[in-house]
């Protein structure tokens, strides 16, 4: 009987071990597999330029329909709007409290351009797109096609993956751009039109607070979370398992790390780019 309660104590004081350790088992192998994935993208962008062609215009304007494709961009731009617009309703009213609304341009240019647009975009990806790269590969997986492609010496990883990684990295710029353009018109809009604020006044301080590097920094952050969800939605479809309910189960554990992943990436590159004291160089601060 002492035998059996130490065995049974003993098993449950070693499951956090063992589900550490499992953890580190899958960011391992997830990590190693960024790394052949990023490894492969120069062959995958010369052997396989159709596949990246065609993957280009699947995530851009969805497969063989002009209203699928329009679903991504029309959904970054909606969200666009919406967040942006509250964006401005929260900014017109804080500045009104302290006696500072002709700020809100420069403030609309801030934080459309260096918060709002880059995660927006990230997340409408990860939604739309990167789910379907996900049910796609993992499909692929529980039905042996991959294993078939490496039978054949086609070589899945710059095939499958490689491809779509490229394709996001490809297609997130002329999305993002939407998105952005949408978020300005939309804060501009209740700031100026709905809550009567002078456009001159406010188009003055959003030029002077916005200037290239902010849109260049911007654009790399939007490429980085591209990238990312790829990885991401890609890998986890590559290693899915457990028949069509394992894909499934795939699709939302690579939408959640997706979230997740770009929500830390978004603090870090912030910092990385704008430095920990923010600067607004049109005004001298």
């Amino acid at each position: 009987m002492t035998a059996i309660t130490t065995s049974a104590a003993l098993h449950r004081f070693s499951r956090p071990a063992v589900a550490g350790y499992d953890a580190l088992t899958v960011i391992g192998r997830h990590v190693s597999f960024y790394v052949r994935v990023v490894m492969s993208l120069p062959y995958a962008a010369v052997r396989y330029r159709r596949h990246t062609l065609s993957q280009i215009g699947e995530v851009t304007f969805g497969t063989s329909s002009l209203l699928s494709g329009g679903g991504t961009i029309g959904i970054v731009f909606a969200m666009s709007l919406a967040a942006a617009m509250m964006l401005g309703v929260e900014t017109q009213r804080g500045l009104d409290l302290v006696g500072m609304n002709t700020l809100s341009g420069m403030l609309a240019a801030i934080a459309n351009t260096r918060e709002l647009a880059p995660v927006v975009v990230a997340i409408a990806l990860a939604a739309k797109v990167g789910t379907g790269f996900t049910a796609q590969i993992g499909a692929m997986r529980i039905s042996d096609e991959i294993d078939a492609l490496d039978a054949m010496a086609l070589r899945s990883v710059p095939y499958l993956v490689g491809t779509r990684v490229l394709a996001s990295v490809v297609c997130v710029i002329p999305i993002y751009m939407i998105g952005l353009l949408a978020s300005y018109l939309s804060t501009r809009t209740v700031v100026v039109i709905f809550n009567g604020a002078s456009p001159g006044t406010y188009d003055y301080f959003f030029h002077l607070a916005l200037g290239p590097r902010d849109l260049l920094y911007s654009g790399i952050k939007a490429v980085v979370f591209a990238v990312v969800v790829a990885l991401v939605h890609c890998t986890y479809g590559y290693f899915a398992s457990g028949g069509p309910a394992g894909v499934g189960q795939a699709a939302g554990r690579a939408l959640r790390t997706a979230i997740l992943a770009v929500g830390i990436l978004d603090v870090l590159l912030t910092f990385a780019l704008w430095g920990l004291v923010p600067q607004i160089p049109g005004m001298g601060v």
